[in-house]
């Protein structure tokens, strides 16, 4: 079983009834943080136990999934490659990529065998500051905090690579090339906004895939359809600019390939059910409103 991320960057603070009862592969990056509770959390058939103050690192190729023994609460963050690429050059996000791409092999392969422990008890400290300092620049989304959240993540990162530095140093070089779904999955993210790259001749072409096998292909991976998947991602990532950017229906619209806003309207309309301009009235408030409840509630 697959779940996907729709949108380059999430955090929620949620209870043990959001997750579900069997391990799921999620095709992304996580960093969960336990804020109450205990139970026995699922990596890649391995079980170990979790407590309160526990902070993980879940790679896209992880499959992972939790059972508690009592109520639990988790602070989740999860992110693509491109929340953390996206607005650099070229070869910043080279940079970034092989850097994300290194992690992701020193962390699939230590999830396979080890419990994430977090040795040094400044990291540990540390860490939680920065997660408490990413819940209220995601919470307040007050100027450049997009900017802010990259690199909190990125800090976090780090934090966690050098408590596993020394089991990960020797596997990164035996690693086999990064899985052809990854590939695809970043294309996707990357490309959301040009519809020719999207279209399945095209992608057929960039990954050596028969341009037949590659819908099948996608969703015998990941689950769902490659067409569903683009939909979702595409309108998840409108839903934001709705929300949190004063882009007007025709500026977002032309920045994600419709012809204009009439366009856009008729399709977001089909997918929500209201209009764009409906939605930002509803949503743009209340979203803050209600992470603020849950957040307090802590």
């Amino acid at each position: 079983m697959k779940k996907q991320l729709y949108q380059p960057f999430e955090l929620h603070v949620s209870g043990i009834e959001h997750w579900e009862e069997r391990a799921l592969v999620y095709h992304f990056f996580e960093i969960v943080q336990i804020l109450k509770g205990e139970g026995t959390r699922e990596v890649n058939e391995n079980k170990f136990s979790y407590q309160k103050g526990n902070i993980f690192l879940f790679t896209p190729l992880d499959c992972r999934g939790f059972k508690s023994n009592s109520p639990t609460q988790f602070c989740s963050i999860r992110f693509s490659e491109v929340f953390l690429t996206r607005y650099k050059n070229n070869s910043e996000r080279d940079r970034i990529s092989k850097w994300l791409q290194q992690l992701e092999q020193i962390f699939y392969q230590h999830n396979r065998y080890e419990a994430m422990v977090i040795n040094d008890e400044n990291d540990c400290k540390m860490i939680t500051m920065l997660i408490n300092n990413m819940v209220a620049e995601y919470n307040q989304k007050q100027a450049y905090y997009e900017d802010n959240l990259q690199h909190l993540v990125t800090l976090v990162l780090n934090l966690l690579s050098r408590n596993v530095a020394d089991s990960g140093e020797k596997i990164v070089s035996n690693q086999n090339e990064e899985p052809l779904i990854n590939k695809i999955l970043l294309h996707v993210r990357q490309h959301i906004d040009d519809k020719e790259k999207l279209k399945v001749d095209y992608l057929a072409s960039q990954f050596n895939l028969s341009a037949n096998y590659v819908g099948e292909y996608f969703k015998k991976i990941t689950g769902e359809s490659l067409q569903r998947y683009i939909t979702l991602y595409r309108m998840k990532l409108i839903e934001q600019r709705l929300i949190f950017s004063d882009l007007t229906i025709s500026e977002i619209a032309h920045e994600f390939g419709f012809t204009d806003g009439s366009h856009l309207n008729r399709q977001f309309k089909r997918h929500n059910g209201f209009s764009p301009v409906d939605f930002r009235k509803q949503k743009r408030v209340n979203a803050g409103l209600l992470f603020v409840r849950q957040y307090h509630k802590i």
